[in-house]
């Protein structure tokens, strides 16, 4: 059953027991005091007629010493001619209780008579078909006699009073039970609105569509579950937008991995094939195993790198100072066979705060990427300078660029702008990847800006770790710094390599 259809039948339930209960407690009142009030009109009645009955036994004429049973009878005829049209009948009986006189009509039951005492005055209310009565009875003292008085008055217009209040009572409440009926289903779908609402949305959720949004229609309680709900929602589809992100990112990686591994060793079985298959000069036999070693050795770099973003990824660093001016000098030195390039290096001395040997492996990838973006006789340009609380480095060339549309898929595993220019130059997109993770370890990352056809520059900031360092650092630094741009073009003059 729906929640609204609960709420309505819970209330209807509720109307009816409460309309019932008030209902017949009212209406017994109101004929609990007209009884009361006809029971109270009965005996002073009956006392009326006691006073009446006294004063007529007192007129009879004095020859009579005793009230004759015949006298009797014939004051209570006048008493009840008296009272024709009002519905009343007496009785009247002697000192042994018999019969005197009766009206037309009495019962002949005794069970009141039996209980009239001198002191007492005795009535209840007896059905008489389909009429109902009060039954009175008292004493009456005349010329030394006791007698009984009997009355009985017509009060059935009280029960019908009484069956009518009933009768009209269960069709007011049938009424009012069915108009609160429609109201209160209008009331329960307007405050169920919100959580029907909800309920759309979670099915729509449920069905794929995590953009759905509950549509909030109230400021209450149920308003701020709707935005408490929307918050979740919001947070449920970021995460689900991640976790898809993670697995197509995955995707791509295992694919471009597959294609990757396949491409050196298609040629290297194909080579190998061919020295084992046949008898080669020895041009042909050296151009097929150095093929073999080349791509082999592309296989062996691309092992060895991601062997090294797989260890980043699950490790920890402990920072340790390391001098700006040897990491310069170890890019000078690995580079300093390049013929191709021009490698131009300008830095000011200072601390840096990092693992020494993932530090070099960023530079010298950001580095190796630079040149081969670059064409033959190229300028590639590498800059240190302190900052405040860090080192910034920034890797400069004029090659070919990347465009603005692929700038952020440079960083990933694989991921090659140029990808028949990168192979020929043993390249397999990992380096980006792995300099994203090690930074990530120093709290720091890439920054990168370029543009097609103009070339690209790469930049990253490595903070310092420990603040006193940094501080004891700061004199020297500041001299470096002192020295000004003569000892930064000193350092770019001998720090020029390659051809021109």
């Amino acid at each position: 059953m729906k929640f609204v259809y609960k709420i309505l039948l819970w209330t209807i339930i509720i109307m009816a027991v409460a309309f019932g209960l008030s209902g017949y407690f009212f209406v017994h009142f109101v004929f609990e005091t007209s009884l009361n009030r006809e029971v109270t009109q009965a005996l002073d009645d009956s006392n009326i007629l006691q006073f009446a009955f006294e004063t007529a036994a007192l007129n009879i004429p004095g020859k009579y010493n005793v009230l004759q049973d015949s006298a009797v009878g014939q004051i209570g005829s006048r008493l009840e001619s008296s009272g024709q049209g009002s519905g009343r009948f007496l009785r009247l009986s002697d000192e042994r209780k018999d019969i005197l006189y009766v009206s037309n009509g009495f019962p002949e039951g005794t069970e009141l008579l039996q209980q009239i005492t001198e002191d007492t005055r005795s009535w209840q209310v007896i059905p008489q078909g389909e009429h109902y009565y009060i039954h009175t009875g008292i004493m009456v003292k005349a010329l030394d006699r006791n007698l009984y008085l009997e009355t009985m008055e017509d009060v059935t217009e009280v029960f019908r009073e009484r069956s009518m209040g009933f009768s009209v009572y269960r069709r007011v409440t049938l009424a009012m039970l069915v108009c609160s009926a429609g109201i209160m289903f209008l009331i329960c779908t307007w405050l169920t609105k919100p959580i029907r609402l909800l309920t759309r949305a979670t099915k729509k959720m449920a069905g794929g569509d995590y953009g759905y949004r509950a549509r909030q229609i109230s400021n209450d309680e149920l308003g701020q579950l709707t935005m408490d709900f929307n918050s979740m929602a919001n947070v449920l589809e970021g995460t689900i937008d991640k976790l898809q992100e993670e697995v197509r990112a995955r995707e791509d990686f295992i694919a471009a991995f597959a294609h990757e591994l396949k491409t050196p060793l298609t040629a290297i079985i194909g080579y190998a094939d061919l020295l084992r298959s046949r008898k080669l000069d020895e041009e042909k036999h050296f151009l097929s195993s150095n093929y073999i070693y080349t791509e082999g050795k592309r296989l062996e770099n691309m092992s060895f790198r991601l062997l090294d973003i797989i260890v980043t990824k699950r490790e920890t660093i402990e920072p340790q100072p390391v001098s700006a001016k040897s990491l310069f000098e170890y890019l000078k030195d690995m580079f300093s066979g390049n013929t191709e390039q021009k490698l131009r290096i300008s830095f000011q001395k200072g601390t840096v705060h990092a693992e020494t040997n993932l530090l070099k492996s960023v530079l010298l990838n950001l580095v190796d990427n630079a040149c081969k973006a670059s064409s033959q006789g190229g300028v590639v340009e590498v800059y240190g300078k302190r900052t405040e609380g860090a080192y910034a480095f920034q890797v400069k060339d004029y090659g070919i660029g990347i465009p603005e549309e692929e700038l952020k898929k440079v960083t990933e595993a694989f991921y090659m702008v140029d990808k028949s220019r990168s192979r020929s130059r043993n390249g397999a997109g990992l380096g980006l990847a792995l300099c994203v993770e090690i930074l990530r370890l120093h709290d720091s990352e890439l920054e990168i800006e370029s543009r097609l056809g103009e070339g690209t520059c790469i930049s990253f900031t490595i903070p310092d770790k420990r603040k006193g360092e940094t501080e004891d650092k700061g004199s020297e630094d500041k001299g470096d710094e002192a020295k000004g741009d003569d000892a930064g073009a000193e350092t770019e003059g001998t720090n020029e390599m390659g051809q021109d």
